[in-house]
């Protein structure tokens, strides 16, 4: 009796084929990038429309519509001698707020960070309500706090609010570097025998500046185009936003813009920097 033998099934029918993994959309991917260039383009549309027209060769007194290339309004941007007065006071209000912000805020910081006393969560309290208390508020309560005390608005009363409002931005930007600091930095410099100003202008300086230099940076944006508080405190003293809200009734100057880019510029450039000296720290 003869034996059939099967014939052996060839592989691929016995092993089943695994399923192929379903293909990607390309186009999801670009949503996000899309949506997010458009924001930031959106946001810097009036940045790009006062750097345009710092160019325009305008021939009245408003400055629409566009008329021409030109650098006359660079070449003659200290021509209105009221709006260069103007300029001037707030860039004297903003440097002198920010120095002396910054070195109360990074104390205070310093004060809150490491020691623990009574009053501790009021002092808390009153930073984050400083911040988020409406500028009327902060403004009226400023006035009636000068004119309760005979002070005469001015340079003098800008520059208390100024310093005033900017040193819980401080205060908060310093504290949130201090979050991640190690004490055993500087107690290790202490066993070397430093003492505790060295420690701190050796040590623990260092380590906190870019939270120093942001809020200084934050400190100086702030105070430079500050126009609500600067309202209700400044009398017959002008800075340089309160010069360009009274000269929208008659028409703004071109030089206006140029000033404007030219802080835009510097605040850039600041920015640029810092990230560029933090990225070599590190």
């Amino acid at each position: 009796m003869s034996t059939v033998v099967a014939a052996p099934m060839p592989r691929e029918a016995v092993e089943p084929t695994a399923p192929r993994p379903p293909r990607r959309r390309r186009w999801p991917r670009y949503v996000l990038p899309t949506y997010t260039g458009l924001v930031i383009f959106y946001l810097c549309s009036p940045i790009f429309v006062m750097i345009l027209f710092g160019f325009n060769h305008t021939r009245g007194r408003f400055n629409f519509a566009w008329q021409g290339f030109t650098l006359t309004w660079y070449r003659n941007l200290f021509a209105i001698p009221e709006l260069t007065t103007a300029l001037k006071n707030s860039v004297a209000i903003a440097l002198i707020s920010t120095l002396l912000a910054t070195a109360l805020g990074t104390m205070i910081a310093l004060a809150l960070n490491r020691y623990r006393y009574r009053g501790r969560g009021t002092t808390s309290l009153v930073l984050f309500m400083n911040i988020a208390a409406p500028e009327v508020v902060l403004g009226a309560s400023l006035l009636s706090l000068f004119v309760t005390l005979g002070f005469a608005e001015g340079f003098v009363t800008i520059l208390i609010a100024h310093v005033m409002f900017n040193i819980a931005y401080v205060a908060v930007t310093v504290r949130a570097r201090l979050a991640g600091f190690d004490r055993s930095l500087e107690e290790a410099a202490q066993d070397l025998g430093a003492d505790p100003w060295t420690t701190f202008r050796r040590v623990t300086l260092p380590l906190i500046f870019p939270g120093i230099l942001a809020g200084a940076l934050l400190a100086l944006a702030l105070s430079i185009d500050d126009f609500v508080i600067t309202y209700f405190v400044a009398g017959h003293t002008q800075t340089f936003p309160l010069w360009v809200f009274g000269a929208t009734r008659l028409g703004v100057p071109p030089q206006v813009n140029v000033m404007g880019t030219l802080i835009f510029v510097f605040g850039v450039s600041l920015a640029l920097l810092n990230v560029v000296l933090q990225r070599k720290r590190t």
